[in-house]
């Protein structure tokens, strides 16, 4: 007779894939984070929530998961993927260029705080290596959480984002030196604390090394040999062997399984592949990184909190305090304005997913006392927990401190002063930056604004009126004497934003037309609907231009070409001035 196969984590799946059907839908009809669920969802459906009432409701045990390690385990695979993707939207390049807001930014950041925190440790009679390891461990924060309500706000390429990220670069990085103390603590050999170290640091930074090579040098033949097949399976395959394969030879030498899993993406951002595979792992990215909020509500025990919940609370908001008081003025000495340093300080002020690591390690090998390590766990996740809504009273605190005190806004006012005539542009990339060059041409002013704090850089050295600021705020754009401009252009790529700045100018500015670069046809006839008085849809003008020079190759005169693409042009532009049907 055959034997049925056992499939140890299936029930524990089932119930999560249940629940979360169930109750994320409810959070975004409440408009709340799907992280805030996911942690919910954990606590409720884990050992400290159903579980304890389980063991006197038999009937409740069927929704409990009670399998925390096997649940952590798998979570770890969906920070993985997140910093696989991230590496994916990068490249050496665009890191190499970032350089000065990762070690600079990140590394005070890191250090300051780990050694404030280490110090109140040693206040609280700690011994000094665990003071050091908990300030490393609680200066960290949760790239999964924190880069997830990025994305959910679409601020990842701010300039709140970009230094949000640049820290958690950095804290990653520093996971190298925080495993070899952990390592060395634990056995410290003959060679003592300081050459243990250097050696174990050494080898993980030649382990860096060995995997960028071998990934410059093989991945991309290996990728266009697999493409080769036109099989989307095999793709997928060796995509997720590439993630999964970094992430643990990082892994094998002691650094973060997340380390390696970005470098991966790093490399393969350098490949044609970069945009098929960035959207082939973006459910296995979404789906296991719900599964890691989700052990960390199961974590949450809310007996310890119950013995002790005025001190808990008390650690919980001086950790965000610390953080606060560090990052606010770090980031602002970087360049970033008041209210997106204290935005970024704030969503930045939890603990992170490699912070519990580190302290749960600590604990097993019995270089934290555990009365401490306990306390410390739940102090860690509790600021998890909170680090969504803390966010969200960051950005209006942000919009507050925006409104009144905004040193940019000063500055915007000064040089503006009683500019008339202008125009505003929305944007300055390629697009942006050619408009602002044939406004320049013809002596008509303007004033610009971008997220991107290297292209403020660059154009504010030239002598361009470019500032820092979302042209979607009301406030900004009275700011920029909206109301004596000549007109609003907007060469933004992000769709959604472009109808945002479109809907807010028409509400209070009706008669300021407004100029929009349009996806496609379709985002055009949006913009038109909402308002623009004309789109030009990006794809339009590049399919003209091609069709020009083949019809150039094939031997027609220019006189002729140019004749057909007009009319091309005005069949197009009838069409998108044609009333909705």
């Amino acid at each position: 007779m055959t034997e049925q196969p056992t499939f140890s984590h299936l029930r524990e799946l089932i119930v999560f894939l249940a629940a979360a059907s169930l109750v994320i839908p409810l959070f975004y009809r409440l408009k709340i984070s799907p992280v805030v669920g996911y942690l919910v969802l954990g606590f409720v459906i884990g050992p400290f929530g159903l579980g304890v009432i389980a063991k006197d409701v038999p009937q409740l045990k069927a929704l409990v998961i009670s399998d925390s390690d096997g649940v952590r385990t798998l979570a770890e695979f969906g920070i993985v993927f997140l910093l696989f993707k991230i590496g994916l939207e990068l490249s050496l390049k665009r890191m190499w260029s970032m350089r000065g807001l990762v070690l600079g930014l990140g590394g005070v950041q890191f250090c300051v705080t780990a050694a404030l925190i280490a110090g109140v440790a040693m206040v609280y009679r700690n011994k000094p290596e665990a003071a050091l390891l908990l300030g490393g461990a609680l200066a960290m924060s949760s790239t999964a959480i924190v880069m997830q309500l990025l994305y959910e706000t679409k601020r990842v390429n701010s300039a709140m984002g970009r230094a949000c990220f640049s820290i958690l670069i950095m804290q990653d990085l520093a996971v190298v030196p925080l495993l070899a103390m952990l390592g060395v603590l634990a056995a410290p050999g003959e060679l003592g604390f300081s050459s243990g170290m250097a050696i174990a640091v050494g080898k993980a930074l030649a382990a860096v090394v060995v995997i960028i090579v071998l990934g410059r040098f093989a991945l991309k033949p290996l990728f266009r040999y697999v493409g080769a097949a036109q099989s989307p399976e095999l793709l997928m395959a060796v995509t997720v062997l590439t993630a999964i394969g970094a992430a643990l030879a990082t892994a094998a030498v002691g650094l973060s399984m997340a380390l390696g899993a970005f470098l991966g993406g790093l490399l393969l951002a350098e490949t044609e592949f970069q945009h098929q595979i960035e959207m082939d792992i973006e459910p296995f990215k979404g789906l296991l990184l719900g599964v890691f909020f989700l052990s960390v509500g199961m974590s949450i025990d809310i007996r310890l909190l119950s013995s002790a919940p005025a001190l808990i609370l008390l650690a919980v908001m001086g950790l965000f305090a610390v953080k606060v008081l560090v990052l606010t003025p770090t980031a602002r000495l970087f360049g970033l304005t008041w209210p997106a340093a204290v935005e970024a300080a704030l969503l930045m002020g939890g603990a992170g997913e490699f912070g519990l690591v580190v302290i749960d390690i600590a604990l097993s090998r019995k270089l934290l006392p555990g009365q401490t390590g306990h306390f410390m766990l739940l102090v860690a996740s509790l600021s998890m927990i909170a680090t969504p809504f803390v966010a969200q009273f960051g950005r209006m605190l942000a919009h507050r401190i925006e409104k009144f005190t905004s040193a940019a806004a000063g500055d915007l006012k000064a040089r503006l002063g009683d500019m008339s005539g202008h125009v505003i542009i929305a944007g300055f990339g390629r697009v942006g930056e050619t408009v602002g060059r044939l406004l320049e041409a013809e002596d008509i002013p303007y004033v610009a604004f971008d997220s991107n704090v290297d292209v403020l850089a660059r154009h504010r050295k030239q002598g361009r009126m470019i500032y820092l600021g979302d042209a979607s705020r009301r406030d900004l754009l009275q700011r920029a004497q909206i109301d004596d401009a000549l007109a609003v252009v907007i060469t933004l790529d992000n769709p959604g934003m472009a109808a945002r700045i479109v809907e807010v100018v028409k509400s209070h500015w009706p008669n300021v037309p407004v100029h929009v670069r349009a996806r496609d046809t379709a985002h055009a006839m949006e913009l038109l609907r909402k308002g623009a008085a004309h789109v030009v849809p990006e794809t339009v003008e590049a399919s003209l231009q091609l069709g020009g020079s083949v019809l150039a190759t094939l031997g027609l005169p220019v006189s002729t070409i140019d004749a057909r693409l007009d009319r091309e042009r005005e069949r197009i532009t009838v069409r998108l001035d044609a009333p909705p049907s």
